[in-house]
């Protein structure tokens, strides 16, 4: 599945529908055989880079290349060259079996028929859907579904895929299991463009990240120099019992402040996390225990910490990567 030396790129991307810009110079190469992260808060540009790069955008300047084919001038060996499974997609029919959303898409890529009928077998196998093969995809687990579209990305063997948010929606044994499938795929020799809402799973997938904001790159480069570049801040997180209402914003104003995000909780209690990145965490951790005090908040637990790969993108673009 070797694409040469750059499996993608963009240079000096844009794309300004109606005179607004959505994407505005936007350049990177993505490496053969790598996984690359892409990540951006939403409106940054993510979803129209995507979609350029899958042809289903044309850009209004600069050049985009897939397998080394031109999104615009060669778009139908650019879609035969990339694998797409993209968020929110129905992207299989849901009154087929498994098989036979498959057989359907080989006929569709043009597969030969015996190396069809070969392949999809293997790729039931591979993803474990072989005693389920002959079920209608309605009955399928959310998991199972996205297995199968994964499946169906790879029956032309492209050389890339792109996976956008991959694990949506799936339960932490699912969604492990497919990071597993995820980085087997690379190991093979594919390209994978990854986007995620997940920092977690950036860190621990990726072998290097874009980070997009207002429509530009505001750093390239691997996890690990990613969290080195910002290896003098610290995260100070507190979590309260109730929402943090006119705090946040005395927050950002504060000295050495480089960022501020309130999470709530995920686990089933009314409390939210409030998580500061700063320059001096004492000075910080003082300034926001008298804020929370005045404001009569209770305190249920602290801590600081080491900068994470979510610390940077924090830093970085002002915000979280979930607003």
């Amino acid at each position: 599945a070797e694409a040469g030396p750059n499996a993608a790129g963009l240079a000096n991307n844009a794309k300004r529908p109606n005179s607004l810009v959505a994407v505005d110079g936007i350049s990177f190469d993505i490496r053969a055989g790598e996984i690359f992260g892409l990540l951006g808060p939403n409106g940054a540009g993510k979803t129209t880079t995507i979609k350029m790069l899958c042809t289903l955008l044309e850009p209004t300047s600069g050049t985009a290349r897939v397998a080394g084919f031109d999104i615009v001038r060669e778009p139908a060996r650019v879609r035969a060259s990339l694998g797409t499974v993209l968020s929110g997609e129905r992207s299989l029919y849901w009154k087929l079996t498994g098989r036979e959303n498959l057989e359907y898409f080989a006929a569709l890529y043009d597969v030969e028929p015996s190396t069809a009928r070969r392949r999809i077998d293997d790729l039931l196998t591979r993803f474990e859907l072989t005693d389920k093969a002959n079920e209608l995809v309605e009955r399928y687990s959310t998991g199972m579904r996205q297995r199968l579209s994964i499946a169906r990305a790879l029956l032309a063997n492209p050389p890339v895929l792109l996976l956008d948010e991959p694990t949506a929606g799936l339960d932490p044994q699912s969604a492990r299991n497919l990071r597993d499938v995820v980085r087997k795929l690379r190991d093979e020799g594919h390209t994978v463009l990854l986007t995620t809402h997940y920092m977690a799973e950036a860190d621990e997938l990726s072998d290097r990240i874009a980070i997009i904001d207002h429509g530009r790159v505001i750093a390239l480069d691997t996890p690990t120099a990613l969290k080195e570049h910002i290896q003098q801040l610290h995260s100070v997180e507190v979590e309260i019992d109730r929402a943090p209402d006119g705090i946040l914003d005395e927050l950002h104003s504060l000295p050495l402040v480089r960022g501020v995000e309130c999470v709530q909780s995920s686990n089933g209690h009314e409390t939210w996390t409030i998580r500061v990145l700063t320059e001096n965490s004492r000075q910080t951790l003082d300034a926001l225990l008298d804020l929370l005090r005045a404001e009569g908040e209770r305190v249920l637990n602290l801590r600081v910490a080491e900068p994470t790969l979510e610390d940077v993108f924090i830093a970085l673009t002002g915000k979280s990567l979930r607003d």
